[in-house]
């Protein structure tokens, strides 16, 4: 780890931090009060994601519904009309959104093949935005004068990597240039953020291998062909199912390769002074 000691972190001249766990738990949370105090970068890998890696993705397809109008239509091809999104750190719908749900399409379900497109598309899109932010630490500094910086990472992050390999490229140059650091969830967390899903189900990355084999088994479970599936029943199903396959990840990535911290704990941030405690209780933790 760069820091070896909760002393070394409080002592640090520069601080860079990396958050990840399942989404809802409060790493977009500590990003926004430490880029609100003024003296914090906020990189968000979600946000490079969908603006620098599928942004011409996510265009092309808003421009293929448009051109099912012919109105729209007329005014593409002659460039008379701009439609880009509107993607931003607190509302990445646009990126959700182009990821889809497969299923049925009279429910707006994609068929399996090109959902399983987009899934690769955003797989390598995360690792290169994973990859990208040393490179941006250096650009916060030289280019706009903030030492200290916060990488907020996706949910799926411990889905592009390999916690027990110990030359992962992704996880090593992380490590090497930020302290890694679980927000970890209690089981009541885990049933909320459930909850929460299940009222709103919302597209998501998932592993490969992972998505087939549940892909497969709900066919057969239901006894429906692939254009028959309800697209939101599956992806409720797909989820509560990742939170138990994400967890065991993010823990082998805890315990090789950063620290933790509770959601409990987050929560009660308020101030950088109430992080920089945190993140100091926890060293002090894993170094003892």
């Amino acid at each position: 780890m760069i820091y070896n000691s909760a002393q070394d972190w409080l002592q640090a001249k520069q601080k860079r931090v990396l958050l990840f766990g399942m989404s809802g738990l409060g790493k977009t949370h500590l990003a926004n009060i430490l880029r609100d105090a003024g003296d914090w970068f906020h990189y968000s890998v979600d946000y490079r994601i969908g603006t620098r890696y599928m942004g011409e993705h996510i265009a092309d397809n808003f421009k293929r519904e448009a051109m099912k109008s012919p109105l729209l239509a007329e005014l593409l091809r002659t460039d008379s009309v701009y439609i880009a999104s509107n993607i931003t750190f607190n509302n990445l719908a646009p990126l959700s959104t182009y990821l889809g749900k497969p299923g049925n399409p009279e429910l707006g379900g994609l068929p399996f093949d090109d959902y399983m497109k987009r899934q690769q598309q955003h797989q390598l899109a995360e690792r290169a935005a994973l990859l990208d932010g040393a490179n941006f630490i250096e650009r916060a500094r030289t280019l706009y004068g903030y030492d200290h910086f916060i990488c907020d990472t996706g949910g799926s992050i411990c889905e592009v990597v390999d916690p027990e390999d110990i030359n992962d490229p992704v996880l090593t140059s992380l490590s090497q240039n930020t302290l890694m650091v679980w927000i970890k969830g209690s089981d009541a967390h885990a049933e909320e953020l459930n909850r929460r899903f299940r009222m709103a189900p919302k597209p998501m990355y998932y592993q490969p291998e992972f998505l087939r084999k549940i892909w497969a088994e709900y066919l057969k479970e239901n006894n429906v062909e692939e254009h028959e599936v309800n697209p939101d029943d599956f992806v409720r199903q797909a989820f509560a199912r990742a939170l138990k396959y994400r967890q065991p990840l993010y823990e082998k990535m805890a315990q090789n390769w950063g620290v933790t911290v509770t959601a409990e704990d987050v929560a009660q941030v308020r101030t950088t002074a109430d992080f920089d405690a945190l993140i100091a209780d926890a060293l002090e933790t894993a170094t003892n």
